[in-house]
């Protein structure tokens, strides 16, 4: 049975991750990548336009994945801090499931690649980081951080914490994972966030 249009860029976009994984972490070429889905490169450009697009396809799945449950942590928990700790915990998750986004998220495997890449990538973050950053506002409304609290610089704080646990693993070949020790990291992020609210009634 022929391969449908659809089914044959899923297996490209799937080989592609699969070969992310590799923990040297080598320079992908489409010469490669037609080597393993055992087919000429030029099968390769009749699914997608260029290697860039490629990419495209994985950044797009990240987007997907991440952003389908971040939307639904917001609409099903009403605590803002519990947001944050569940949106941080599922940025941990994803990228100890799928080791070769990792080294995307992080923007190693995009080295020499189309510099449009590590934009979208930037951008993607940017969007993470807001959204910790409304969960915090939550917060703040529910009184559990102080209204004049510094949310930008929090949020950031803890995007910088998810992008920092990416490049360990990545750069540890995938030994070092990111939820290792998140049981005993998020309280003490919490405890950042707190730092910030004052005594009760002020």
């Amino acid at each position: 049975m022929a391969t449908k249009p659809g089914e044959r860029r899923l297996k490209i976009l799937q080989t592609l991750a699969e070969m992310l994984e590799q923990p040297k972490g080598e320079k992908i070429t489409t010469a490669a990548l037609a080597a393993a889905l055992e087919c000429s490169e030029a099968a390769l450009y009749r699914h997608f336009a260029s290697k860039a697009q490629m990419f495209e396809g994985l950044i797009e799945f990240i987007e997907t994945s991440l952003f389908g449950v971040i939307n639904q942590i917001t609409s099903e928990e009403s605590e803002g801090l519990k947001q944050v700790e569940l949106i941080i915990g599922l940025l941990l998750r994803f990228a100890q499931k799928n080791r070769g986004m990792s080294r995307v998220l992080i923007g190693d495997a995009l080295v020499n690649e189309n510099e449009r890449l590590q934009v979208r990538i930037n951008a993607l973050l940017d969007k993470i980081e807001a959204a910790l950053k409304q969960a915090l506002r939550i917060a703040a409304t529910q009184e559990n951080l102080k209204p004049d609290a510094d949310f930008g610089a929090l949020a950031n704080l803890l995007r910088c914490y998810a992008v920092g646990r990416w490049e360990q693993y990545a750069r540890s070949g995938f030994s070092r994972e990111p939820l290792a020790q998140w049981p005993q990291q998020w309280p003490m992020l919490y405890f950042a966030c707190l730092s910030q609210s004052g005594p009760p009634g002020a």
